[in-house]
């Protein structure tokens, strides 16, 4: 009798730990896992900060000089070595978008963000939507220093109760959570449930990247720190300007020493807003230093968006991020010779009470509704396959590789979204993969919808297809190599695979920081794990990544979680939008529509094109885009008659009422005229 397979890999093994034991290749001993690093960045300057209104709940997005911020507080982290495994953000918008704008330039936009009302900024109550002058000229200087700088003074609350009916984002809460106005004090109770979890994630030695606001962040360091209520007035953060906390195993927050060897461009500037206040958090930067920059090099900074190497390809984030830096020509004086901004005005009360003598101002703005058209309140799946990248226009496999949007692809998420937002749609969560392009245009659809505080859970199960080793390959030469009948067998077949890729080849998931790192619900991979611990001489699990797929192999990991979770949150009457690549999405429509494997090849799936599964008559629909074409002549669907056949009523009839017709009607007084160039194309 023949040794069963398991039986040799366990000798092998043995064989393996003996070879090790004999040569005496270093195997140590596990320590205790050091805890991670905090990062809390400040988001980018928002519309009203640059005009100087009160903000607080309001949501008003980032302005352009925010986004900038943001970009070069990414290049900051980048360049110093600074990676994420938990990302956390409020859920206003100002904030929710400085952290994708982080991700997205550090190369980690498939990181999860969890979004918490607790982080959102201090509850400004009837100073929401004021002008910070009007308001400092009209009660005196003195008390709004005291309310803005203190740790118990309270604006005065809002007259109605908040926030607005149409203020989705906040309807999870009770009437008790939703405060009319806060103090520092308020906003830093809010905040600690929060960090109790975010500690616990630092303790598991994560690295926690935390975008929020101003106030909520003085809160959270007043936490972390235990500053005394008397300095806390002295402790300003400002915008876009990561400050950094390192933890001893007991988890209390420790001095980072500054390196002497590293250059002063991006040297670390400990106390320079935290002087005698205890903080121990230390600054990336100098603040204003950025602005100082920009005066110098305009231009150079409007260009970031295109730089590439000398030999014309586009740099990797690190090296975008140096060079940006590089071309911004810092001249930073050593951090001594900087004087922090008087804060003398700044007022902190002895007792927790309120001020009693502040003149109510009535609360003028209120958040624009979306739209006067009719919400769509019916449980829906909205599946879109995601912008054009380079890879599409190119004709190249695209797989796992991480290929972005085109501008053409972003102009058709966008249109996606503006589509959705005519015909009333509205979402409860949203499902994307880790393939930014898919993530992306999720994030440009729910913008659209200014929605972008709805969840977003990102799966390395939505994933497209693994092509093995003809990622990144053309398709016009596979099919002139391989002949028509491989090549059509491998990009459209329902149970061919590609070759297999290397163990080695930088395609591999296994060799992928974003997949060894967050990926928990795959099984290890014995081979892999042997290979791998073998070239470290110490146990290395490796989980069992696939190095080619075919169709079915893909529906392997699509389908079960799409069962076990996404069809669950519309049976519970959630509006669901999925972001995902083409044969992800083949296989899903495969699934829902009954196509037969033999057939499946001769469905195609077009970019940016909204396809809506109506849950009650289980069919597939498209949204009318208000141009009077014929939608299965104006998009390519292959076999149209596989995905838009005849629905069912509840009679079972093919009857010709609203649930069985093949578009959603543009609902009158749209505006289409105006917008019909916005709106995604064939």
């Amino acid at each position: 009798m023949s040794p069963s397979p398991t039986l040799f890999l366990l000798l092998l093994l043995l064989l393996a730990t003996w070879c090790a034991s004999s040569l005496r290749l270093p195997f140590p001993r596990r320590s205790p896992t050091p805890p991670g690093t905090l990062v809390l960045v400040r988001h980018g300057e928002s519309l009203w900060n640059a005009n100087k209104t009160f903000t607080g709940w309001m949501d008003p997005d980032l302005s352009a000089n925010g986004e900038s911020e943001i970009l070069h507080a990414a290049d900051l982290l980048l360049s110093q070595g600074y990676a994420f495994d938990a990302v956390y953000a409020s859920r206003l918008k100002r904030s929710i978008r400085s952290a994708i704008l982080l991700l997205t330039h550090m190369d980690a936009i498939h990181l999860p963000i969890y979004k918490s009302w607790r982080l959102n900024e201090r509850h400004y109550g009837a100073w929401q939507g004021l002008s910070k002058p009007a308001v400092s000229a009209s009660l005196g200087a003195d008390v709004v220093a005291r309310v803005r700088g203190g740790l118990f003074h309270s604006p005065p609350p809002l007259l109605a109760p908040p926030p607005s009916p149409g203020d989705r984002k906040h309807a999870d809460l009770s009437p008790g959570q939703i405060p009319a106005a806060e103090s520092l004090f308020d906003c830093m109770e809010r905040v600690s449930p929060l960090w109790d979890r975010v500690r616990d994630d630092l303790a598991a030695g994560k690295n926690v990247l935390l975008c929020a606001h101003g106030n909520s962040l003085r809160g959270l360091v007043k936490l972390v720190d235990g500053v005394r209520d008397e300095d806390i007035s002295n402790v300003a953060i400002p915008t876009a300007i990561p400050i950094v906390y390192k933890f001893d195993q007991k988890m209390n927050p420790v001095c980072v020493p500054r390196d002497p060897a590293m250059p002063v461009l991006s040297g670390i500037y400990r106390g320079l807003l935290f002087e005698n206040t205890g903080v121990r958090g230390v600054l990336l930067e100098r603040p204003g230093l950025l602005r100082e920059a920009l005066k110098r090099n305009e231009d150079e900074f409007e260009g970031r968006e295109i730089v590439r190497g000398l030999d014309g390809s586009a740099l990797s984030a690190l090296e975008r991020s140096l060079t940006q830096l590089q071309k911004l020509n810092f001249t930073d004086p050593e951090p001594e010779t900087f004087s922090p901004p008087a804060l003398s005005n700044y007022y902190t009360a002895p007792s927790r009470r309120k001020t009693d003598n502040v003149v109510p101002c009535a609360n003028t703005m209120t958040l624009p509704s979306l739209s006067n058209l009719p919400i769509s309140k019916d449980a829906r799946i909205v599946i879109i396959r995601h912008g054009k990248t380079t890879h599409n226009k190119l004709g190249l496999f695209t797989g796992w590789e991480d290929a972005g949007l085109l501008d053409e692809g972003r102009r058709e998420a966008t249109g996606a979204g503006e589509l959705l937002r005519l015909h009333g749609f509205e979402f409860d969560v949203c499902y994307t993969s880790w393939l930014s392009r898919a993530i992306e245009t999720s994030y440009l659809v729910l913008r659209e919808l200014d929605a972008l505080w709805v969840p977003v859970i990102k799966t390395w199960r939505l994933n497209e297809r693994m092509y093995g080793s003809l990622t990144g390959k053309s398709k016009k030469m596979v099919r002139q190599q391989h002949g028509h009948e491989k090549f059509m067998a491998w990009r459209r077949g329902f149970s061919d695979r590609p070759p297999a890729v290397s163990s080695f080849s930088n395609v591999f998931p296994g060799n992928q920081r974003r997949y060894t790192t967050q990926v928990s619900d795959l099984r290890f991979s014995f081979t892999e794990s042997l290979i791998r611990s073998l070239e470290a001489r110490k146990f290395v699990p490796s989980k069992k990544f696939p190095k080619t797929e075919s169709l079915r192999d893909c529906m392997r990991r699509t389908i079960p979680f799409f069962v076990d979770e996404i069809v669950p949150a519309a049976n519970e009457g959630k509006r669901v939008l999925i972001s995902s690549s083409e044969n992800a999405i083949r296989g899903l429509l495969m699934h829902l529509c009954d196509i037969p494997e033999e057939r499946i090849s001769e469905v195609e799936i077009p970019n940016g094109l909204p396809l809506v599964y109506d849950v009650g008559s289980k069919c597939i629909k498209l949204l009318d885009d208000g141009s009077g074409a014929d939608l299965l002549d104006k998009y390519n669907f292959g076999n149209a008659d596989l995905l838009f056949r005849p629905c069912l009523n509840e009679f079972g009839d093919e009857g010709d009422d609203e649930e069985c017709l093949l578009s959603y009607a543009l609902p009158i007084g749209a505006g289409v005229e105006v917008e019909k160039e916005a709106i995604g194309a064939a």
